[in-house]
């Protein structure tokens, strides 16, 4: 397996005047469970769909394992996706799909996929349509894991479960990852879901990466200060402000920083990944809010 499993360069994708993803740079390690996260309408699927090789970029570059995606059929082999709503044939029943599935990819795993449906309780004349979301939900990550790739994409493939429905494919998920070490790229906006299951985050606003890297190094280095009102044009210089609130008193930053906070004046909290993920949200929601007063002036 390649050491990164998605290297992107400035990669961006356009519809007419509108960019769906633009400036795009990450490189993503193999090995890891990522967790792809942003509000609707982010990019999260532009991006998914770039790496999967559904989608050609307008601008940069982007290599998935090494090559090209979907630059050929031992390339496509090596990647699995599972598009958003867990798409299956309503009309086609368990068995037709892995025939299908059989059919369609080299290295398919045909008593892998069987014995997953039978621990799963279904039985292979159901048809797809008859099935409840989680099933089909499960249906579709069983087609994924038995093409045996090195990287499974998912695309928000458990927006519209139930709560129990989410837990029991995230936790497919994961036991799949660990018995057959994968790298996983997952896509949500529900952050719950993702500190569960991802040791490495990318957040997506607005059609840019804000920030990535492996989750525990991420809350290691981001923390809260709450102390009496100050500009942050007066936190040191290795500081990076995040996101700042104030009331007429009181300050409240979320900053960046490899060193220790020695200020006797700041309660110094740590993050969890939610208040990680809502401060640089919050970032791009104020920058956004800049930018447009700018433009009135």
């Amino acid at each position: 397996m390649t050491s990164s499993v998605l290297e992107a360069q400035g990669l961006g994708k356009k519809y007419g005047k509108r960019w769906a993803l633009r400036e795009c740079t990450i490189d993503i390690p193999a090995g890891h469970v990522v967790g792809l996260v942003g509000p609707n309408g982010a990019g999260k699927t532009t991006l998914l769909k770039l790496a999967s090789g559904q989608l050609e970029p307008t601008a940069g570059s982007i290599t998935v394992l090494g090559g090209r995606p979907a630059g050929g059929p031992a390339q496509l082999a090596r990647v699995g996706f599972v598009a958003q709503g867990t798409p299956v044939y309503a009309g086609l029943s368990i068995a037709d799909h892995l025939r299908l599935g059989a059919r369609l990819n080299p290295r398919w795993d045909d008593a892998r996929a069987r014995e997953r449906i039978a621990q799963l309780g279904l039985t292979f004349d159901r048809r797809a349509g008859k099935l409840s979301g989680g099933q089909r939900a499960q249906v579709a990550l069983t087609l994924g894991l038995a093409k045996r790739p090195e990287l499974l994409i998912l695309d928000e493939p458990v927006a519209s479960l139930d709560p129990l429905a989410r837990r029991e494919f995230l936790r497919g998920l994961m036991e799949a990852t660990v018995e057959h070490q994968l790298s996983v790229v997952l896509s949500s906006h529900l952050v719950s879901d993702l500190e569960r299951t991802c040791d490495y985050l990318i957040v997506l606003v607005d059609s840019r990466v804000q920030v990535a890297g492996e989750v525990d190094k991420l809350l290691a280095t981001h923390h809260r200060l709450t102390g009496p009102r100050r500009d942050a044009d007066r936190l040191p210089a290795d500081q990076h402000v995040i996101s700042a609130s104030h009331t007429d008193r009181q300050s409240t930053f979320v900053v960046r920083t490899d060193a220790p906070i020695h200020d006797p004046a700041w309660t110094v909290t740590q993050l969890g990944m939610e208040d990680l993920v809502l401060a640089y949200m919050d970032k791009s929601t104020a920058e956004c809010r800049r930018a447009a007063l700018e433009m009135q002036r």
